[in-house]
């Protein structure tokens, strides 16, 4: 089971965590690491060292904090992972699908794509700091529920309970959440809301389906009247089980409803915004909801061609599009999975930026630039990936 965890974490690679052990240090006495970590986990003296605080960018603003575990906690984590995720996998709900296998947030937007077809209304639930408010005891009562195994128990346990080492190297007690970072913290995440959210709609709002992707929860209504009683009943059962609900993310969402107030029309989900649109059928216009990229991921994929400064790039065009097709083809994959229209934007902004560099780089006019770029796609079409969907 060591052995079998630590190629599965190698494969995932990841930084050191507060012991400052790369991934070359513990390969230079990998027999040695392993063995010590196997005894220790067979005789119940393993003990986690705290995790170590990193700050990453948020898309939104500010600064979301993860807790990154030593190598070897991630390697003991994995251990304990496996067997507990073959165990609560087969009762997951149907309609979750963060952080499990076989499942993407693609099939999360599909779904709730097609269920705002059928239903007018939407409740957007952001859980406030979800992550850091995780009910210690509440969390481990879930996972008993499911689990027997007393060494598991006792070992998530007590990476609950281990502590955070912050970037000024002071030590600090944690008393609630499991941190992101952990190779089992989604799992427990899972297990949470399984029993907090997804069992309880099951139990009692049977007929009212949703998708929730690990924290993002999307719930839908056919009346205002019944997405007001639901979000009053969620806000009720979330704060029985010790969280909150955030005051200005979560909010009801009126897709085609009638209504005398006045709601958000759309709502941002794993980086896409259902909203509603007219389109035109052989029955004449009606009003559809579809799926289409979220302004905010919108401004991050151009910041991220920005950031590059294309025009500045004193390379051969081959060289320049080896370099910017992974960013594309990541952009593609994800954003044109459904369809690709409400992407040109994007295509057409980096041509502009493909435009400005043949200017720079070979001295031409703008109509010669042009040319020059309409020349070298008919040459290669596939030379830069959008081009297939976006004529320079």
């Amino acid at each position: 089971m060591v052995l079998q965890a630590y190629r599965k974490v190698k494969a995932n690679r990841g930084s050191a965590g507060i012991d400052e052990m790369s991934w070359a240090d513990l390969e230079n006495d990998l027999s040695g690491q392993l063995y010590k970590l196997w005894n220790r986990l067979t005789s119940g003296s393993y003990f986690p060292m705290p995790v170590k605080e990193v700050e990453i960018d948020k898309r939104g603003g500010g600064k979301r904090k993860l807790g990154i575990p030593t190598i070897i906690d991630r390697i003991a984590q994995q251990v304990v992972k496996t067997p507990l995720e073959r165990i609560v996998e087969p009762v997951f709900h149907i309609s979750s699908f963060g952080y499990r296998p076989g499942r993407d947030c693609h099939q999360a937007v599909g779904k709730a794509t097609n269920m705002a077809i059928s239903h007018d209304w939407a409740i957007d639930i952001d859980i406030k700091s979800f992550f850091d408010t995780i009910d210690h005891d509440l969390l481990m009562k879930a996972v008993e529920h499911y689990c027997r195994d007393g060494w598991m128990l006792m070992y998530i346990e007590r990476w609950l309970k281990a502590g955070i080492m912050e970037k000024d190297g002071s030590y600090v007690e944690r008393l609630t959440g499991t941190p992101q970072g952990g190779v089992i913290s989604p799992l427990l995440s899972n297990i949470f809301l399984h029993v907090v959210f997804d069992k309880w709609m099951e139990k009692y709002h049977p007929e009212k389906p949703f998708e929730r992707y690990a924290d993002d929860i999307v719930v839908h209504c056919k009346t205002e009247r019944q997405a007001l009683f639901l979000l009053a009943r969620i806000r009720e059962r979330f704060e029985s089980c010790k969280l909150s609900l955030h005051p200005t993310k979560t909010k009801i969402v009126n897709f085609r409803g009638i209504s005398d107030k006045k709601y958000p029309r759309g709502l941002d989900f794993l980086g896409f915004t259902l909203k509603p649109f007219w389109c035109k059928t052989k029955k004449g216009f009606h009003l559809m909801v579809t799926s289409f990229m979220s302004s905010k991921s919108m401004s991050a994929v151009m910041e991220k061609f920005r950031k590059k400064q294309i025009h500045k790039w004193r390379k051969p065009i081959g060289a320049l599009a080896e370099m910017l097709n992974p960013i594309i083809r990541g952009v593609m994959n994800f954003y044109c999975k459904f369809w690709h229209s409400h992407t040109h934007y994007i295509w057409d902004q980096l041509n502009k930026r493909l435009l400005k560099w043949v200017m720079w780089e070979k001295g031409l006019y703008k109509l010669a630039a042009v040319r020059y770029l309409r020349a070298k796609r008919k040459e290669n079409p596939y030379l830069f990936e959008h081009w297939r969907l976006c004529i320079p």
